[in-house]
């Protein structure tokens, strides 16, 4: 039998992105939560100047202390996932040495805005994390994260009766702007939307392993602003893509 030699030697490395406050580390406690019992994780979290993500996952006793790991990036949290990825590269790898093998790292961007997505040289597969607390329309606006992402997951579903959101709407318009591509509604107190977002890891890995699934780039950020301290001295730029080598 001929040995396959494109399955990958390493975790797969998923990327979870999203504006502040839409849920991604509560995404990533349910994560961990429902799958720890049959995969090894790991987990990595940026925050620009904190570690207030990763200790928020410890507290809440999903998967061990030690196999989360905060990244520090003292800079735009987009900074990190996508221009220079090396300081989650390391993280990722010293993970693995650590507790190795692993089956999924899972790599929290530190919350951005509509334009962030990670770099293929970090990740394998990324989700976007929008929520219905941040409005019915947003998901119209799009981006690269809405529109390319390999999964756009539209959070906090159970809150919508109570901010006047049409969560069906909100979904459909989804795969709309993502021309079919997978969209899961998801609330953490309703297990079938678990279950979906479970499935599409599960199958996400599978082929993975297999060496069937290829990362794809969302696409370059597009131009963007950052005020310096008191709204002055900041500047309009776009970020290149990073070097696409990563480590096996």
């Amino acid at each position: 039998m001929r040995e396959n030699t494109t399955a990958p030697t390493r975790a797969m490395r998923l990327g979870v992105a999203g504006p502040v406050g839409t849920g991604k580390s509560s995404l990533i406690a349910t994560l961990c939560q429902a799958l720890s019992g049959e995969l090894r994780l790991g987990v990595i979290t940026n925050d620009i100047y904190t570690d207030e993500d990763a200790r928020f996952l410890k507290s809440a006793g999903v998967l061990d202390p030690e196999r989360i790991r905060p990244v520090e990036t003292g800079a735009c949290p987009h900074t990190a996932i996508r221009d220079d990825v090396t300081a989650n590269l390391l993280a990722a790898e010293d993970l693995e040495a650590d507790f190795g093998p692993l089956d999924l790292v899972i790599i929290e961007s530190g919350g951005d805005n509509l334009t962030a997505t990670f770099s293929p040289a970090l990740v394998d597969a990324q989700l976007f994390v929008l929520d219905v607390a941040g409005g019915g329309d947003v998901v119209r606006k799009g981006g690269p994260g809405i529109a390319r992402a390999d999964l756009l997951v539209i959070n906090k579903t159970d809150l919508g009766q109570y901010v006047g959101v049409d969560v069906e709407r909100m979904a459909r318009e989804g795969r709309e702007a993502r021309r079919g591509s997978p969209v899961v509604a998801l609330s953490r107190h309703d297990a079938a939307s678990i279950g979906m977002l479970t499935g599409w890891v599960r199958d996400t890995l599978a082929h993975y392993r297999t060496g069937e699934h290829t990362p794809v780039d969302p696409g370059p950020m597009a131009p963007h602003f950052h005020a310096g301290q008191g709204g002055e001295g900041g500047h309009q730029h776009t970020h290149a893509p990073a070097n696409p080598r990563r480590s096996a």
